[in-house]
């Protein structure tokens, strides 16, 4: 198999499972934890989009929602993509961590002014950007 096969393959597995989580919320009658799901990781594009552009937040943190974007449009990692769930995770935790970093410069206000989507997906990222919900 070819690297662009092995990348559309982890992709796919990676979009399969995340699917059957947000149908497996929807069929347990959990229908507003399947849309927080569902909508969380277009709900924190959004969000960085919106701290790109909030002079409230430093130079040097804006800086670094750049170097994640660059570093997750290459197309070699720490850990490859096209290992099923190990090659998003080391993405997913990047992107955690920069998240943190850019909130405590700008505060929980800066999110709960930014965040789109719903509260209980932002309570979530306060609790593990600041200890609280």
């Amino acid at each position: 198999m070819s690297t662009w096969q092995w990348i559309a393959l982890g992709v796919g597995a990676t979009l399969l499972v995340y699917g059957g989580f947000v149908v497996a919320l929807f069929v347990a009658g959990r229908h507003s934890d399947a849309r927080a799901l569902a909508g969380f990781i277009p709900d924190c594009i959004v969000l960085f989009r919106r701290l790109l552009a909030d002079d409230r937040v430093p130079r040097s943190r804006r800086a670094l929602i750049f170097a994640v974007i660059a570093y997750l449009a290459m197309p070699f990692d720490l850990v490859p993509d096209f290992i099923p769930i190990a090659g998003q995770l080391d993405d997913a935790i990047l992107v955690g961590i920069v998240l943190r970093v850019m909130l405590r410069a700008g505060g929980p206000d800066l999110l709960s002014e930014h965040w789109p989507g719903p509260e209980s997906s932002r309570d979530v990222i306060l609790r593990l950007a600041f200890g609280r919900g």
